[in-house]
């Protein structure tokens, strides 16, 4: 989903050592990556954060999602990776804001994140009510009431206003976009592919470590 059709390719692979080598030499600011103004705040400043926003609806998403899935998981220890919904217009997009901060305050973003994938453009299920959504969780093994109580808390409308904030601070005009440390923003669209967005992720995590 996007504004402008920023990702134009979904990512298959994960980085490999030639598309960091691409990133090492070819690099450029404003052409691969933007900086982000005013600088972003971040959970853990002892921590590099990585942002990937994204959306549901999103068919680019729905392609990317196992590369930066498998990708995230080998991040060190110092780079702390976390997925912002995106919400440009009101329905369905505030609706999954809130499931998936329900899914991830539930501790269900392994059993269920990638099957909301699914069930949308797999499935053709719309999940655009809070009923369907519980339609949906109770199929997959999960307590309807219980999940629904966390869809419609004050934690969950908080964490989904926050995402919203930290999108129009990022300027992101559309998605799978990548967010690096507060300061930097890449896409696939600008990195040429979305597994090269992934390669230029890195590079910044790199810049972000030796700059401090």
């Amino acid at each position: 989903m996007d504004r402008r059709q920023f990702a134009k390719s979904a990512a298959v692979p994960l980085a490999t050592m030639p598309l960091l080598s691409w990133a090492q030499e070819r690099i450029v600011e404003g052409k691969h990556y933007l900086t982000v103004s005013p600088r972003q705040p971040t959970r853990d400043p002892k921590q590099v954060e990585v942002l990937e926003f994204f959306a549901y609806g999103c068919s680019h998403c729905n392609a990317f999602e196992p590369a930066i899935d498998a990708w995230q998981k080998r991040l060190p220890a110092d780079v702390l990776f976390r997925r912002i919904p995106v919400a440009f217009r009101e329905v369905p997009y505030v609706l999954h804001q809130k499931l998936f901060f329900a899914i991830e305050m539930l501790g269900l973003v392994e059993q269920l994140h990638r099957k909301v994938f699914i069930a949308v453009h797999n499935e053709r299920q719309r999940l655009e009510k809070p009923e369907e959504v519980g339609d949906f969780v109770a199929k997959h093994g999960v307590n309807r009431a219980r999940f629904l109580d966390a869809l419609n808390s004050f934690a969950v409308a908080t964490k989904a206003k926050q995402a919203t904030a930290l999108t129009a601070g990022y300027r992101i005009q559309g998605t799978p976009s990548l967010g690096i440390d507060g300061r930097w923003v890449t896409t696939g669209s600008m990195a040429g592919t979305n597994e090269r967005s992934l390669a230029v992720a890195e590079y910044l995590v790199g810049a972000a470590k030796k700059s401090g």
